[in-house]
């Protein structure tokens, strides 16, 4: 039986692989729902091509899409504005399966409503875990939810895991002889550029990712690291480990996506070409395989693999990502909201490239830790680190 996807962002990279993979296996699997923020244009085209039954744009842009749908004759998909939009179809009782690809904290009501509807949810979104883990973990545990990583380095950790490993009470110990979980990251495009060179770097430098095909955002915060910090955190709590129990691991060639250690001295690697479907078809199609057009790995091609630790000197955005996780409580809510902000402002060229960790260092300074066991109280400080971070932009661009 075919099974209807829900797609949160489907004009954004993982959005765009996602429809891929669904292309190749239209028997398996039917579009419902799209999103989009800004890219009309090109949701209109996704719309022609797969024929949602509904599709999710800011109330600003809605005119527009309705008048584009009308001129491709496409009048019968269902238009819905804003947050509460993305609420409704992510939580839509037809479908099956919502890939919550929404960049940034805009993802995370969407997610969590998913979750508690008990969707299969294919979680690209790391912000939203990283914003309120405990919160996203217990609604899937309450409400029967299937919540499984997209990004590249979960789901290969949760592929080098044991089948029964979240059967297991871990109350962040690793259980069933795991040892270690070592996250792998590429580097970025500036790993060998000095602390000279990177106070000079541009937004285009920047979002030029040697291996990944990504947005701007998620590419600065590859280039600071801090995405691999925000993937520190998500890898904490979607297996249920204190900080202590992951190691980043350096790893340029992005052929070793993740690995688990185990206690016998075993390390098993997940590893392919670097390419997002791969991962988006496993968490599809999980516990089965699905086919993609991913060419399979040629060892004789990629002969030689490299590691080295990471540099939290040059990129302290890593060490900033551990202690909000050490901390706890709203901290890494705010170390979020903060990097959001930061980044934002590189991108428009209003502070340095190596602002961007002094802002979230600055914020998460600025403001008193407490318990996130609230959603609306993550959500305040949320709104309250961004106030900040924006004052810090303005006060360092006079």
């Amino acid at each position: 039986m075919s099974q209807a996807v829900c797609i949160l962002g489907a004009t954004g990279s993982i959005g765009q692989s996602t429809l891929k993979i669904l292309q190749r296996h239209p028997e398996a699997y039917s579009v419902y729902a799209v999103t989009a923020q800004s890219r009309i244009a090109e949701l209109v085209e996704i719309c022609k091509q797969f024929r949602p039954k509904i599709a999710v744009v800011p109330a600003f842009k809605v005119d527009e899409l309705a008048q584009l749908l009308k001129q491709q004759q496409l009048s019968e998909i269902e238009i819905l504005p804003d947050e509460a939009g993305l609420i409704a179809v992510a939580e839509h009782p037809e479908v099956d399966i919502v890939m919550a690809a929404i960049v940034g904290a805009a993802g995370l009501l969407p997610t969590l409503a998913a979750v508690k509807a008990g969707k299969r949810v294919l979680l690209a979104n790391k912000e939203a875990l990283v914003m309120s883990g405990d919160i996203m973990m217990q609604a899937a545990r309450d409400h029967g939810a299937l919540l499984l990583p997209v990004d590249s380095e979960h789901n290969a950790i949760f592929q080098c895991l044991p089948a029964n490993y979240f059967d297991a009470e871990r109350n962040g110990q690793p259980k069933l002889g795991v040892q270690q979980i070592l996250l792998t990251a590429s580097g970025g495009p500036f790993l060998n550029h000095t602390f000279d060179q990177l106070q000079t770097v541009t937004p285009a430098q920047a979002c030029k990712h040697p291996n990944w095909s990504m947005g701007q955002k998620i590419s600065v915060d590859s280039a600071t690291l801090m995405n691999k910090g925000l993937e520190l955190i998500e890898a904490c709590h979607l297996f249920a480990v204190k900080e202590q129990f992951v190691t980043v691991v350096v790893h340029p060639q992005s052929i070793i996506h993740s690995m688990v250690q185990y206690v016998d001295g075993s390390t098993l690697a997940q590893m392919g070409n670097p390419d997002m479907c791969t991962p988006i078809a496993h968490a599809l199609a999980w516990p089965e395989r699905i086919s993609t057009h991913v060419a399979p790995l040629d060892l004789f091609v990629h002969s030689q693999l490299n590691f080295q630790q990471p540099d939290t000197q040059r990129f302290p955005a890593l060490k900033l990502a551990r202690q909000a996780m050490q901390q706890g409580g709203i901290a890494p809510a705010i170390l979020n909201a903060a990097n959001e902000i930061a980044v934002a402002a590189f991108l428009h060229e209003k502070i340095t490239f190596i602002q961007i960790p002094q802002i979230v260092e600055y914020t998460l300074n600025s403001m008193d830790n407490r318990t996130a066991d609230q959603l609306e109280v993550i959500l305040q400080a949320d709104r309250q680190a961004r106030d900040i971070a924006r004052q810090f932009v303005v006060n360092k661009g006079s």
